[in-house]
């Protein structure tokens, strides 16, 4: 009988916890009165609620949420100011036909071993054998070109009308630099690719 009884005292002695305690939000709630020991409960969101009696999980941050969602990011896409579809398709299948000539005659001035360059379905893909791989392509939707670097890992780039070239918004870094320096310094020996 007295097991009856005892989740509707647990929920009362919580609700009147919480009005004596207010937490303003997770970051002055110390591991104490977070719920280590304790019966508070928080979710990602900050607010708390009772716990469930089949599932108790306990989320713990070490600062403010909003402070988590202030990190460095990309850029917000300006939708209004993406290119028309047909002038990003001249645009980047000029830029990727420009890289593959390039390419192409920079692998017959060096000697590297696998060194392959291969354009298909609208990838550019620069194989450098053990120094890594290349591989650039079109993202209509995005109105981006993206780059896969062995160096610096994924990028996404935009067409900047002032520049006329593709930026990487969260670095400011243009396409054709940064594959110059890379590529350049991988395979010991300048490439100029414009």
């Amino acid at each position: 009988m007295a097991s009856r009884f005892a989740p509707r005292l647990f929920l009362r002695r919580l609700r009147m916890r919480r009005r004596a305690q207010p937490i303003s939000s997770l970051h002055e709630a110390s591991a104490e009165s977070a719920g280590v020991g304790g019966d508070r409960i928080f979710s990602p969101s900050g607010s708390w609620s009772p716990p469930d009696f089949h599932c108790i999980s306990r989320v713990f941050f070490s600062a403010r949420p909003s402070l988590l969602d202030e990190g460095k990011g990309p850029a917000a896409i300006d939708y209004p100011s993406l290119l028309p579809e047909e002038e990003f398709h001249r645009l980047a299948d000029e830029t990727i036909h420009e890289l593959l000539e390039n390419f192409e005659e920079y692998g017959d001035a060096i000697q590297i071993d696998d060194y392959e360059v291969d354009y298909g379905n609208h990838v550019l893909t620069l194989k450098l054998g053990s120094l890594g791989t290349y591989v650039i392509n079109k993202q209509t939707p995005n109105r981006q070109i993206w780059l896969s670097s062995p160096v610096s890992g994924p990028s996404r780039f935009d067409w900047d009308a002032m520049s006329n070239t593709w930026v990487y918004r969260r670095t400011k870094a243009n396409l054709f630099q940064l594959l110059e320096e890379e590529v350049g310094q991988l395979c010991g020996q300048p490439i100029s690719l414009r």
